[in-house]
């Protein structure tokens, strides 16, 4: 049986969170570090920061035997003998990676690490672009530590698969795991880690580890936007895209996973990975012209319900309910939602909104006050004339709305549909 081990992790969004909890669930000792004070002392209460499918009962059950919170990281490295970083890494506006977080922390990291006596393995889970575990992790590390990765410490680049709302079942179902490293002491470590979990285990380079992140998370955009352009052709011909998409989907090689029609992808990792990849390319020379078009058909999908929208007559103090904020159903997230780029529009046109969605109005009405924001999706419906759904949401098939227009951008409805419905590319 695998010794249990003393682990750290740095971040508790999402990936760093559900890693944390799921170690700590298989019997380690974790203690999840963060410089948020709140994060740190709901985590501790078992409250998780953020929502995600059992999450909370998970926490309620390793909280506080095998898994603590603190803001303090130097103490927690002497005390674990394996860190996970885990933080951020969002984009800039021209596509390029902001690692000012990354940076600090390997910056403290390899200050703690100077007066530890120990050896310590490194396993870096944010998503980052080829080469920068080893040009920017290991050698901040070796600078501020004065030790010597390979001798005194490991590293490894371990990335996340995870995606929201089935991040719990991912963590313990994975179709693979990847760890990337030129150290094979490292690597042996790394695997021990995992040794129980029934899936491959593919062994990398560093820069090898972080491209498959990427790799794979371009080509499942490339899908999404795909078949998004075939659905907006499908719409002007009168052919059911749905369909299509499943005729194509019983060829084993192309599958039917994300080719469902809709008003684009959104959420921390696609459009994120995607322009981090276009820009890394860019600046060694190369255009991405397959990559760039992806973004470019993601971009202007949302267009597509607009178009349908204003063919309806005038926008201007039009009733309107907005059924879905997050960027998909199972997860209280709306970054790069396409949601939020439609009610923008809409109030440009000074449309009267009605809000709804069933996790994620609190961190929208930060960002829109003054909408009108409902208690439940039948009262977004019934104070409106038109409704637009732009987030599949399974308690939005359950609502009744009438004889009123829906205008559905996430494909929700297969059989069923309302009276008066309009998909936005089938």
């Amino acid at each position: 049986m695998r010794k249990k081990l003393n682990i750290s992790v740095i971040g508790t969004g999402y990936v760093g969170l559900i890693t944390g909890a799921g170690l700590a669930s298989l019997g380690n000792k974790v203690i999840c570090v963060d410089i948020d004070e709140d994060k740190v002392g709901r985590i501790n209460r078992k409250d998780p920061p953020i929502y995600e499918k059992g999450l909370k009962e998970l926490l309620e059950k390793v909280v506080p035997n095998n898994l603590k919170a603190t803001t303090e990281l130097k103490n927690t490295i002497n005390e674990t003998s394996v860190t996970f970083i885990c933080v951020g890494t969002p984009s800039r506006k021209k596509g390029d990676t902001y690692f000012k977080q990354l940076d600090d922390v390997s910056k403290e990291i390899g200050l703690a690490l100077k007066e530890k006596q120990k050896g310590h393995l490194i396993i870096v889970k944010s998503t980052v672009l080829p080469g920068t575990t080893e040009e920017k992790v290991i050698k901040t590390i070796e600078k501020f530590s004065g030790k010597k990765y390979g001798i005194h410490f490991g590293a490894v680049m371990n990335p996340e698969f995870l995606r929201e709302g089935s991040a719990l079942d991912d963590f313990f179902n994975p179709d693979r795991i990847v760890i990337g490293s030129t150290d094979s002491r490292s690597l042996k470590s790394a695997r021990k880690i995992y040794e129980n979990f029934k899936c491959p285990i593919l062994e990398a380079t560093f820069k090898e580890a972080e491209m498959i992140k990427y790799a794979s998370n371009s080509f499942l955009a490339t899908k999404l936007s795909f078949i998004n352009e075939v659905g907006n052709v499908c719409k002007r011909l009168g052919i059911n895209t749905n369909v299509i998409a499943k005729g194509m989907g019983l060829d084993y090689r192309i599958s039917p996973k994300f080719l469902r029609s809709g008003i684009g992808f959104g959420g921390s990792c696609f459009p994120k990975d995607v322009s981090a990849l276009v820009f890394k390319a860019t600046e060694v020379g190369y255009n991405t012209r397959l990559l760039r078009a992806v973004l470019d058909v993601n971009h202007d999908q949302p267009i597509r319900l607009l178009e349908l929208l204003e063919n309806t007559g005038p926008l201007k103090q039009r009733k309107i309910a907005v059924l879905g904020l997050t960027f998909k159903a199972g997860t209280d997230d709306t970054r790069e939602s396409p949601s939020l780029s439609i009610i923008k529009e809409l109030l440009l046109e000074e449309s009267e909104l009605h809000i709804y969605d069933p996790m994620a109005m609190n961190h929208v009405k930060k960002l829109f006050p003054h909408l009108n924001y409902e208690k439940t999706a039948q009262d977004a419906v019934n104070n409106s004339e038109i409704v637009l759904i732009l987030t599949e949401w399974p308690e939005f098939k359950k609502v009744d709305y009438g004889e009123k227009l829906v205008i559905d951008g996430k494909n929700l409805f297969n059989d069923d549909k309302p009276k008066n419905y309009e998909g936005i590319c089938w």
